[in-house]
C-alpha cells in the first residue's frame, strides 16, 4: 500500500514541510486575531498581553535549543513526529484556559512544541535537496508562515461566530494529528525512501556536502563546538535581531488595524489577508532570488548576503507607515515589509545549510532560533510598556511610530554583523566540522 515511485519526489516532501508550517503559523497566529475579544472577557491590558506572548517566546526559546539537538541525534521522522504532537495538544489547551496564568501555560506548551518546526524542516531541505535548490525549497516550505496566518484570518472569525473563541483552538488545534498521517506514511531520508527514483537520488547526492550513509540522520558534530564557529554567530545574529520583528507583525498587527482603522476582527479581514498573503510573495522570491544568482555562477554566501543586504535597504519603507492616514497605504508599506522579511528569513536560514554539514543544521538552527525567541522575549516588554504609556497618554498611534521606526533600521544593522562574521577566511568548512558520518560526535 502506498508503495509507488514519484518523479521529483523531493518537491513532494517540501509540500509537507510547507502544511506543517502552515499549520504551526495557523495555530500561532490565534491569539493574536482573538486577542480584542479575550482581552475584553479577561479584562487584559496591554501589559497581560505581553506578557503571554513572553511566555510564549521563552518556551520557544528553550524548545529550540532543546529540539535542534534532539532532532540531529533521533533524526527529521521521529523528531517532526514528537514535536508536532506536542504543539497540537497544547494548541487545544488554550480551550480550557480562564486567566493569564492559565493562557500562558498552555503557551508554554505550544512554544515548546512549535520549537520543533524549523530545525526538522531545515533539516529535511538539507537532506532532501543540493545546494543549489535549497534557497527555492527553503523559500516554498516557509511560505506556510504566511498562509498559515490568512488561514487563520480566514476561519477563525467563521469558528469564533459559530463556535465560541473555545471552539477556534479546539478545532485548529487537532489539524496537526491530521498532517501526522502523511508525516508517517510518506517520509523517510532518501537513502531510505523506496519511493525515489534513482535518477532523483543520485542528482540529490551530487549536490551535497557530505555523502549520505543509512544513518546521516542521526549523526551530529560536537554541539558545543558550534559555539566557537563564527558562521554560527552570523546565523544567530540573522534570527536574534530580526525574529522579534515579525513575532511584532504577527501578534500585534491585528491590534494595530483594529485600534488606528477600527478593523472589525469579528469579520474576515482584507487589510490582514493582504497583508499575510504578500509573505508568499516574499518568501517564496527571497529563495528564488538566491538560488537564480547560484545557478548562474555566483558563490553561495556571497549570493545569499547580496540578496539580504538588498532586502534590508528596501525594509527601511516601513518607517513610511507612521505617516499612512489611509488603512490601503498603510496595508501597501506594512505588506511591503513582511514581504521583504520573509525574504530575509528564507535567506537566513538556507545560509544554515549553506555553512554547516547537514548532521548539524537542526542544532544550528536551534541555537539561532533561541536567540530569536529571547529577542522576542524582550521585544514584547519594550512594545507593551511603548503601547500602554501612549494608550493612557490617548495617543497610541505614537507607540506604534516608534516600533516601526525600530523594526526599519534593525535588518541593516543584522546584516553589517552578518558580513563581518562570514567575510572570506572565516568560515569554517564543512569538511573541517565534521569529515565524514563516523567520525561525527555528539557531546552535550
Amino acid at each position: 500500500m502506498f508503495n509507488f515511485q514519484l518523479k521529483n519526489y523531493r518537491w513532494f516532501i517540501v509540500f509537507l514541510l510547507f502544511a506543517a508550517t502552515t499549520i504551526n503559523y495557523l495555530d500561532r497566529q490565534i491569539i493574536g486575531l482573538l486577542k480584542p475579544i479575550l482581552e475584553k472577557e479577561f479584562n487584559w491590558s496591554e501589559t497581560d498581553f505581553a506578557r503571554i506572548v513572553m511566555a510564549f517566546t521563552a518556551a520557544y526559546a528553550v524548545g529550540l535549543l532543546g529540539f535542534g539537538w534532539v532532532i540531529d541525534k533521533i533524526g527529521t521522522k521521529a523528531g517532526y513526529s514528537i514535536t508536532i504532537i506536542i504543539w497540537s495538544i497544547a494548541g487545544m489547551l488554550h480551550a480550557v484556559a480562564r486567566s493569564v496564568f492559565g493562557f500562558s501555560l498552555a503557551r508554554i506548551g505550544l512554544g515548546i512544541g512549535e520549537a520543533g518546526n524549523y530545525p526538522a524542516a531545515v533539516k529535511t531541505v538539507a537532506e532532501w535537496f543540493p545546494k543549489k535548490e535549497r534557497g527555492l525549497a527553503t523559500g516554498l516550505f516557509n511560505a506556510g508562515t504566511s498562509i498559515g496566518v490568512v488561514v487563520a484570518v480566514l476561519i477563525v472569525p467563521w469558528l469564533l461566530n459559530h463556535y465560541g473563541w473555545h471552539g477556534v483552538f479546539w478545532v485548529t488545534g487537532a489539524l496537526g494529528f491530521v498532517w501526522l498521517i502523511f508525516w508517517l506514511i510518506f517520509y523517510d531520508i532518501p537513502a531510505r525512501q523506496g519511493r525515489l527514483t534513482a535518477k532523483e537520488r543520485d542528482y540529490i547526492i551530487s549536490g551535497q556536502e557530505l555523502p549520505e550513509s543509512e544513518t546521516d540522520d542521526k549523526s551530529t558534530v560536537n554541539w558545543f563546538k558550534l559555539f566557537t564557529l563564527p558562521q554560527t554567530w552570523a546565523y544567530i545574529t540573522g534570527k536574534g535581531l530580526i525574529d522579534p520583528i515579525y513575532w511584532f507583525f504577527l501578534f500585534w498587527l491585528p491590534s494595530y488595524f483594529a485600534s488606528t482603522f477600527n478593523l472589525d476582527l469579528k469579520k474576515p479581514s482584507l487589510e490582514l489577508m493582504l497583508i499575510y498573503t504578500a509573505t508568499t510573495i516574499g518568501s517564496i522570491g527571497g529563495g528564488y532570488l538566491s538560488s537564480r544568482l547560484i545557478k548562474r555562477g555566483w558563490p553561495t554566501i556571497k549570493a545569499r548576503k547580496t540578496v539580504l543586504l538588498v532586502l534590508g535597504t528596501l525594509e527601511l519603507s516601513v518607517i513610511l507607515v507612521q505617516f499612512a492616514t489611509d488603512v490601503w497605504v498603510a496595508v501597501g508599506l506594512i505588506s511591503l515589509a513582511v514581504a521583504l522579511h520573509q525574504a530575509w528569513a528564507t535567506n537566513v536560514f538556507t545560509l544554515a545549510s549553506d555553512m554547516f554539514p547537514k548532521q548539524a543544521v537542526s542544532s544550528v538552527v536551534g541555537i539561532g532560533g533561541t536567540a530569536g525567541a529571547l529577542g522576542g522575549i524582550l521585544f514584547p516588554i519594550l512594545v507593551g510598556s511603548l503601547l500602554d504609556k501612549y494608550k493612557a497618554a490617548g495617543n497610541l498611534a505614537v507607540g506604534y511610530n516608534i516600533l516601526f521606526t525600530i523594526c526599519g533600521f534593525t535588518y541593516l544593522i543584522a546584516w553589517v554583523i552578518i558580513h563581518l562574521l562570514t567575510r572570506k577566511g572565516n568560515i569554517v568548512e564543512a569538511n573541517e566540522i565534521a569529515e565524514t558520518p563516523s567520525e561525527l560526535t555528539l557531546s552535550k
